[in-house]
Formats: C-alpha cells, sequence, structure tokens
C-alpha cells in the first residue's frame, strides 16, 4: 500500500499534519517518538542479554 503513495501524497500528508498539529507541536512530537524508539531498543537488548545468561547458566 505504501509503495503506491507518491511524492505529492505525502506532501499532501505533511501539510495536513502540519495544519492539525501546529508548528511547535511537531519537534515535540519527533522526540518524544525518538526517545520512545530508544527506550524500546534498551529494553529488546536487556531482554536479549537476560536470554543470553540463562542459556550460558
Amino acid at each position: 500500500m505504501l509503495q503506491s503513495i507518491g511524492p505529492t501524497e505525502w506532501i499532501v500528508i505533511g501539510a495536513i499534519i502540519l495544519l492539525l498539529f501546529g508548528g511547535k507541536k511537531i519537534p515535540e512530537f519527533f522526540k518524544g517518538l525518538g526517545d520512545a524508539v530508544k527506550e524500546f531498543k534498551k529494553a529488546s537488548r536487556d531482554v536479549a542479554g537476560d536470554d543470553d545468561k540463562e542459556k550460558k547458566s
């Protein structure tokens, strides 16, 4: 489905998001999203590390 979306459609989607949330909220949203991804990766590594420790025991 995403393969059929062209550059014009992405520009329209971006403009709609900008109108809905405003210029100040978008950087805050992406910063929060980036923090969430970092936390998820950290938790994934911790879980994977715990599994490795259990296998060695």
